[in-house]
């Protein structure tokens, strides 16, 4: 229903039961629920919020995120059996969203413990169901890609199955990773080279 709403901040809580902002546009305030990283991080003024309506039977609710990125990765989260919105948001406050595709990627469950309520069997379903979305993806030949430097061509397919299954077309895949290999190093791991494409992503 949401995509983003651009709009002035109005008001910012930090409670208890969460970080919340309001931001107004044609006379409407919207109240989001958003990341404690993301509360830090917002502008003085006006700001930009990716938006998620949660519709549930016994309310509705906005979530809300500074990056498009870390919008998509919360609803493939919250995709996943025993993961609602608070656990999203705690994951999102406690990894970077490449961190989170580097773990899936390399079936690394025990990093997800670290988050606040997430057990060892959470983690485990998470990581397994996480790559299954993020992954396996109706294979299309491989984006070519121009790059000054040495890398490795799984590392390159993993980050490309990851940035077409959050949506990004091929032109804007191979257009933000052609750049980010210029920047990273020779074998970057799959992590670090969605890491840089993304930042890319977020600023065209």
């Amino acid at each position: 229903m949401y995509d983003y709403i651009k709009g002035n901040i109005t008001g910012k809580t930090n409670t208890s039961k969460g970080c919340f902002v309001t931001i107004e546009t044609g006379g409407i305030g919207y109240l989001a629920e958003i990341t404690a990283r993301d509360f830090n991080d917002l502008p003085k003024e006006e700001a930009k919020i990716y938006m998620v309506l949660i519709h549930r039977e016994d309310k509705m609710a906005l979530c809300g995120f500074l990056k498009k990125e870390d919008r998509d990765i919360f609803n493939i989260l919250t995709s996943v059996s025993g993961v609602g919105s608070k656990m999203a948001l705690t994951l999102l406050d406690e990894f970077q969203s490449s961190e989170l595709i580097g773990f899936v990627i390399e079936g690394n469950y025990k990093e997800l413990t670290r988050a606040k309520g997430v057990g060892p069997k959470l983690a485990q379903k998470i990581i397994l169901e996480l790559k299954d979305k993020l992954m396996n993806y109706n294979k299309t030949e491989p984006i070519a890609i121009t790059s000054s430097t040495h890398q490795d061509s799984q590392a390159i397919e993993d980050a490309q199955a990851v940035l077409i299954s959050l949506g990004y077309e091929r032109d804007e895949i191979k257009n933000a990773m052609s750049k980010a290999a210029v920047i990273l190093k020779d074998n970057a791991k799959a992590e670090d080279i969605l890491k840089q494409s993304l930042q890319i992503l977020s600023l065209e």
